[in-house]
């Protein structure tokens, strides 16, 4: 088996680990400022590391804990991780995390149920701030200001909503990030989570270029890129090239092709993001030889993205029902993928509200 095909296998059983633990209540609490940073760092660039110093600086004395998605290595976007996430951690307590722990499976699900499982990883680890980076564009100083008021803020179809005032805060689209706070704010106060000034506004630094970045990975030359990442991350990123560590792009063709070719119609309308339309066009144009078929069979959704996300379905075939289920539980395990000394565990164990801990 290849390295992906064992990481998807592996996190398969996790996936179902995770889903028949029983959520355990702590009693313990400690005073500790908790920061929660949720991050992909894929991988962690300048602008991450921006972001955690200016949450650093505001709160020497917090332990610091960044999110960093995990099960399946799929991206927001459905795209394999440059790096797995264990490596990701790595960089993460290198250049000043106290502990990372895995996030949400992001890529096999869509971006209402994973900014859901984030904001309970939120709740569960008892966060006291939340450091997020933004764009300053047309309204959004308003939505800011408003959330931090603790208002409920949610993205609509073209518009974003203050429902807490019943008001329109802006007739139109926000880009990724931007709408990545507002969608937090919505589900943030679904679960009813007062997050009134809890959030670290960060405006996004320039000069960095994700396209850039990924180029010098893919040809292995960090010559355009070397003042866009911390040294740290240059390093890693160079070892794990020589040690064909790098996972980027990389997907399981064979397990693709094996649910595209032989689900039934009932299998397929049942798997996460698909509906009955969607199933019936990938069984209408079998037989398939290649991904690109099965990706000019799949709809046009709603995100750009959906294309992706849809391969990432196939790839690791989990029913809507079944997400819905691992949603409900979730953080039923807290899982430690790295941290900077037992002293920052041990505080770290005694903040959060979940019994569940363990080390990957």
């Amino acid at each position: 088996m290849s390295q992906v095909s064992n990481i998807l296998s592996r996190d398969m059983d996790l996936f179902y680990n995770d889903l028949d633990e029983k959520y355990k209540i702590s009693d313990t609490s400690d005073e500790i400022n908790l920061v929660a940073d949720f991050t992909e760092y894929n991988p962690l660039h300048n602008g991450h590391f921006h972001c955690m110093k200016t949450a650093k600086h505001m709160f020497p004395d917090s332990l610091f804990v960044a999110v960093v998605p995990g099960l399946f290595e799929r991206s927001g976007r459905g795209i394999p991780y440059i790096l797995p996430r264990q490596i990701r951690a790595e960089i993460a307590i290198s250049v000043g995390a106290d502990i990372v722990v895995e996030g949400p499976p992001m890529g096999v699900m869509g971006s209402g149920q994973y900014s859901l499982c984030l904001c309970k990883m939120f709740k569960a680890l008892n966060t006291d701030h939340i450091p997020r980076g933004y764009k300053p564009v047309e309204a959004m100083d308003e939505i800011l200001k408003r959330i931090n008021m603790g208002h409920h803020i949610a993205p609509k179809p073209y518009k974003i909503v203050d429902r807490t005032a019943n008001e329109i805060l802006l007739r139109g689209k926000l880009e990724e990030d931007n709408y990545v706070i507002t969608s937090f704010s919505n589900s943030l106060s679904k679960i009813g989570f007062d997050y009134k000034g809890k959030f670290i506004f960060v405006e996004r630094i320039g000069g960095v270029s994700g396209t850039l970045i990924r180029e010098s990975i893919i040809n292995d030359n960090f010559d355009n890129v070397m003042d866009m990442m911390p040294p740290k991350t240059i390093e890693v990123l160079k070892r794990e090239i020589k040690n064909d560590g790098i996972i980027y792009g990389v997907r399981d063709v064979e397990r693709i092709l094996d649910t595209a070719n032989n689900y039934s119609f009932d299998q397929l309308a049942k798997l996460n993001l698909f509906n009955e339309k969607l199933a019936q066009n990938i069984i209408d144009n079998r037989h398939y030889d290649d991904i690109e078929g099965i990706e000019n069979a799949i709809l046009q959704g709603f995100s750009s993205h959906f294309r992706q996300r849809v391969l990432s379905i196939l790839e690791n075939p989990i029913p809507k029902k079944t997400i819905s289920d691992y949603i409900d539980a979730y953080p039923s395990v807290i899982r430690v993928l790295g941290y900077k000394n037992d002293d920052c565990l041990e505080k770290f164990k005694k903040k959060v509200n979940n019994e569940n801990i363990s080390l990957f």
